[in-house]
């Protein structure tokens, strides 16, 4: 199907998108592998918190409500194999450890935080949009009668406009 120029700019024209794959290269995708693993439960709440400064494995720990040490342990690792977290040793007895975003790491900030934007701005009217569609909710969560995830409540865990930001 042949289109027409009709020289007005779409959104599309202003934004540079991937052209979709075909199904037997999806897994290998560049886009795929990096929206996986942002969009891992953990990974979103350690680049967030590493941007903002760095921190010792405990503290980390005390800050992300609900991980455990083996899976703070496993995406901390994960993130530094793929060049996005560096950990420093400090010889101390015992040895310490800290994690900070390596500048590819820190990279990633700006369109996280686009997208965490996005997400405040829109989840009211996609909310509504799905009450008339029957989906049971939030894309990924449990079917109802299952108990909340902590990123469903405010406070830790969860992305919230700041007051002191502006609100396009």
């Amino acid at each position: 199907m042949a289109t027409r120029n009709t020289g007005v700019r779409t959104t599309l024209d202003s934004h540079r998108l991937p052209i979709p794959v075909p199904i037997d290269e999806y897994e290998c995708c560049p886009v795929t592998d990096v929206l996986r693993r942002v969009s891992d439960k953990w990974t979103l709440l350690l680049i967030t918190l590493l941007g903002r400064q760095p921190y010792r494995f405990n503290e980390l720990h005390r800050a992300v409500e609900g991980i455990s040490q083996r899976m703070l342990t496993r995406t901390l690792r994960v993130l530094e194999s793929d060049g996005l977290v560096e950990r420093e040793v400090f010889p101390t007895s015992p040895p310490s450890v800290e994690y900070r975003l390596t500048p590819l790491g820190a990279s990633l900030l700006e369109p996280l935080s686009a997208l965490a934007s996005w997400a405040v701005d829109h989840h009211a009217e996609i909310a509504a949009s799905r009450t008339g569609t029957g989906c049971p909710g939030p894309a990924g969560r449990s079917p109802a009668g299952f108990p909340p995830s902590p990123l469903d409540r405010p406070g830790r865990g969860s992305f919230e406009r700041r007051t002191d930001e502006p609100s396009n």
